[in-house]
């Protein structure tokens, strides 16, 4: 990647410690002065921020797509379609993200990652793939491919895993057979394993947490809450991840998946340190389409777009999300009624840390990456800088 010496000036730094009026410089990709002097510095870009905000980038653990494709094409093009896309929106990083589907398309998608990896020049960085799927609960597939979905097949994810070191988290239904050794194996892999698309009550959760499920993938979709057996309540998975301190969340906070109250309730017990906001965004984002696909471009589910999310066209079930990450910033804010402090950190320090790279992302520091977004007070975005390198401006 082409390095740029740059100075931002004149703006409103989002630091750990606050918000402070102050000046930012950069070089080879790697921010060495965070200050509230304008110093003057030789050879470099200078950025006006004009009083707007300067941030560290966004942080998206959980997208399909965007621009009109999905990692689920495997296509190269499609991999940096999407990466320029979200980069327009401010996110820096991201994890690309498979949907539930037969292993050779797995194995396919995650080659076409390999191959990708390095290219997505002017787009958001790739911090390793998440795997959606295929191991879920079906009665809590959601807009899952029913076809698809199963139990952990030990030789399948084994052979997966032999086959990639590209993999940074796979998402799974803790209850179902074979689940809690397939958590403990990609653990030992280096892997995050996330409770996903389950029927699980509390029992099963706190053994799954034991074996490294540490996260629950956008909590309140395709999981359990209070349920009866026999006449008897069970905590499900949503109260479990509120009930383990330990745990952390992430949400859709696109305003449609979730509503203000439960937004307020997410942050009220899980708070900005624990909870990671997340576009689950399909190909839709980012465009204006009515119709969509989600998935694969030949043989994914035909899907409607409409009340700002995407539905499976009997409206019984949402598709995915449309959001971009400058839109999880402003729903908190607007509907959760957070600060901007603590709606930054959702979507920058908190997923950092979950993906165990907050040594070199996150936050404004010196010496860490310099990936830099610059935006209003409506959180509009400006300018987005990765590792240095300015690849958005309005």
């Amino acid at each position: 990647m082409e390095q740029q010496r740059l100075k931002i000036f004149n703006g409103k730094l989002i630091t750990p410690a606050g918000i402070v009026s102050g000046t930012l410089i950069v070089a080879d990709g790697i921010i060495t002065s965070v200050g509230e002097e304008n110093v003057e510095v030789d050879n470099s870009i200078a950025i006006d921020a004009r009083g707007q905000y300067i941030s560290a980038g966004f942080i998206d653990m959980h997208v399909h797509g965007g621009g009109g494709c999905d990692f689920m094409d495997a296509d190269e093009k499609a991999f940096l379609t999407i990466a320029e896309t979200h980069a327009k929106y401010g996110t820096t990083a991201m994890l690309p993200t498979t949907l539930t589907s037969t292993k050779e398309e797995m194995i396919q998608t995650l080659q076409v990652y390999e191959e990708a990896n390095g290219k997505n020049l002017n787009g958001s960085q790739f911090l390793g793939m998440h795997l959606e799927g295929p191991y879920f609960a079906m009665s809590q597939r959601g807009a899952q491919d029913p076809k698809y979905i199963r139990n952990p097949d030990v030789e399948e994810y084994h052979d997966i895993l032999s086959r990639t070191a590209c993999i940074r988290r796979w998402s799974a239904a803790p209850e179902l057979e074979g689940a809690l050794e397939f958590g403990r194996y990609i653990k030992s892999k280096g892997i995050l394993p996330s409770v996903a698309h389950t029927d699980a009550i509390y029992e099963d959760v706190i053994k799954a947490f034991e074996v490294g499920y540490t996260l629950a993938t956008h909590l309140y979709s395709g999981m359990s809450g209070v349920t009866r057996r026999n006449a008897f309540r069970y905590a499900g998975v949503v109260e479990s991840a509120f009930i383990i301190d330990g745990m952390d969340v992430e949400i859709i906070a696109d305003g449609v998946h979730l509503p203000a109250p439960l937004l307020k309730l997410v942050y009220k017990i899980k708070g900005a340190d624990r909870t990671a906001l997340i576009t689950d965004a399909m190909r839709a984002a980012g465009t204006d389409v009515k119709e969509s696909i989600l998935g694969n471009k030949n043989t994914g589910l035909k899907v409607i777009v409409e009340d700002g999310v995407a539905k499976l066209p009997d409206r019984n079930s949402f598709a995915g999300s449309v959001a971009t990450a400058d839109r999880l910033v402003r729903t908190m804010i607007s509907m959760a009624e957070i600060s901007l402090v603590d709606a930054i950190k959702m979507i920058t320090i908190t997923p950092a840390r979950i993906l165990g790279v907050s040594d070199r992302k996150g936050e404004l520091v010196v010496g860490k990456d310099a990936d830099i977004v610059i935006f209003d007070h409506d959180v509009t975005i400006s300018t987005t800088i990765i590792k240095g390198k300015i690849v958005f401006q309005r």
